[in-house]
């Protein structure tokens, strides 16, 4: 939680949607497959100078097919598919395939699924594709089916509609965990159980040396139900007085906290604190010791994240890259399936807060699978050229914003609701997952609570609150969108 001052530059990028339900080009259907009779296709695009993101989504109005390939041509000859999810994908010249597949291969008539990659364009601007085909199929917006269409009401057993309405809070009775399950990168992004992009939004401890009265039954009640909060990310100090003192201690206090966050139905995301020293191999062994014990015990779990280097400072990438790929084996030994979550050069900022950027970590990027790269700002302090740089870094690299604070890189101050709200319109247009700084009580800005609020029992509602609690609360509490098919 210490990211210098920044010198300001403009916002590079800027986004355009486009959406259509047309169809057209002449790519042959994926091997065994049966033709689609009828089928409807939505594409938009996030678009900033050289590059792009794409979201399509396909809707089945025929007969059920059991394998699928979208077919479509790029307008200008300058645009490329890059790194995408949901599906595989092909391109010769402006022709682009896009194959199903294992979990999105079958749509029932009525049914939809959706896809996405990044890209790049080199001409003047960087039109959407106005036609589309669906195992060969030109794809009208209109249904000719060999069977009666679909009821105008799905029965029980067809699947729910793509994206639920943003005014719809998940089902009664479900959790974040429960609904979403193990989670997974895919692309770019943070993918649930049926391999939809999702948004993890929740506080962070502050040191749990310093604050273990803040972490109680009724204050966690009150952030997975007065909240709404998805993520608990629980941040275990190295040195200050933390780990490094009682490794056994800590440990256990961690695991704890998993279980309580466990029981909630929240998602768990345990935070090896370091800061200083800024070299993160100056704690390897720690770190190795820790996470061996952790992931041990946690391996059953489906809602366990491990972020493993919180702030590296004054050292390169590939001093952290290397670092990253010694522990990581030792999470994988016992949990396989975890996301890990790599800290990022200069603070956690991807380099900019020591003159550098993302370049480095896409042309270099950790070798190995459901990995993410952390990504912290303060907003009083951190403004348009770090939203640039964040923008401009999801294109190309799974981004967790596992530490952010309303107020200036000191933890204190004032808040700056306006740099606030466009970091966080940012990351939910993104759907970037994120942990705020804090959920506690200290005596400084960006705490949630008022000071004292800790040695009470009352935590939910907002009397509690200080103005950066206020914010956040409301900001987290929006219902949830979270796709399960």
């Amino acid at each position: 939680m210490n990211i210098p001052r920044p010198t300001r530059r403009h916002l590079l990028a800027a986004g355009a949607a486009a959406a259509l339900t047309l169809g057209a080009s002449t790519l042959l259907p994926a091997a065994n497959a049966m033709a689609a009779t009828g089928c409807a296709v939505t594409y938009t695009a996030n678009s900033w100078p050289g590059g792009f993101t794409a979201n399509i989504t396909i809707t089945n109005l025929g007969d059920a097919v059991d394998g699928w390939t979208l077919g479509f041509t790029f307008p200008d000859p300058g645009q490329r598919v890059g790194q995408g999810w949901s599906a595989t994908y092909q391109q010769s010249g402006q022709s682009v395939t896009a194959r199903n597949v294992s979990y999105n291969g079958s749509l029932a008539g009525g049914g939809s699924t959706t896809i996405g990659f990044n890209g790049t364009w080199t001409g003047t601007s960087n039109p959407s594709p106005t036609s589309f085909t669906l195992n060969g199929t030109v794809c009208t917006g209109s249904t000719t089916p060999t069977t009666p269409p679909p009821p105008t009401t799905p029965p029980p057993t067809t699947p729910p509609p793509t994206t639920p309405p943003p005014t719809t809070p998940p089902p009664t009775g479900q959790t974040p965990v429960a609904i979403n399950g193990q989670l997974r990168v895919c692309g770019v992004n943070l993918c649930n159980q049926y391999g939809r992009p999702i948004q993890l939004r929740g506080m962070s401890t502050h040191g749990l040396q310093w604050f273990p009265h803040c972490y109680n039954d009724a204050s966690l009640d009150a952030l997975a139900t007065d909240w709404r909060s998805d993520l608990l990310r629980i941040a275990m100090y190295v040195q200050e007085d933390g780990y490094e003192t009682n490794p056994t201690a800590f440990t256990n206090r961690v695991n704890t906290l998993v279980d309580e966050a466990s029981e909630r139905g929240m998602y768990a995301l345990i935070d090896f604190h370091t800061l200083t020293p800024g070299d993160p191999m100056y704690n390897l062994e720690r770190a190795k010791t820790f996470f061996a014990a952790v992931s041990a015990r946690n391996a059953d779990k489906n809602n366990v994240i491990y972020e493993i280097a919180n702030e590296p400072n004054g050292v390169s990438w590939q001093t952290i890259k290397n670092y990253a790929e010694q522990v990581i084996p030792v999470i994988r030994a016992n949990d396989p399936d975890g996301i890990v979550i790599v800290g990022t050069r200069a603070w956690s900022s991807l380099g900019v807060s020591e003159g550098s950027n993302a370049t480095e970590v896409i042309n270099n990027p950790v070798a190995a699978a459901n990995v993410m790269y952390a990504f912290h700002f303060y907003a009083a302090s951190h403004r348009d050229s770090y939203r640039a740089e964040l923008e401009r870094a999801a294109a190309r690299l799974p981004m967790f914003v596992t530490e952010f604070g309303t107020v200036s890189y000191t933890g204190d101050g004032g808040v700056d609701t306006a740099s606030s709200t466009a970091w966080v319109d940012l990351m939910d247009r993104l759907k970037i997952s994120y942990a705020n700084w804090t959920y506690s009580d200290k005596a400084e800005g960006s705490a949630a609570f008022k000071p004292g609020t800790c040695n009470g029992g009352t935590y939910a509602g907002t009397s509690v609150l200080t103005e950066s609690g206020v914010f956040m609360r409301n900001r987290i509490r929006t219902p949830d969108t979270f796709p399960t098919s």
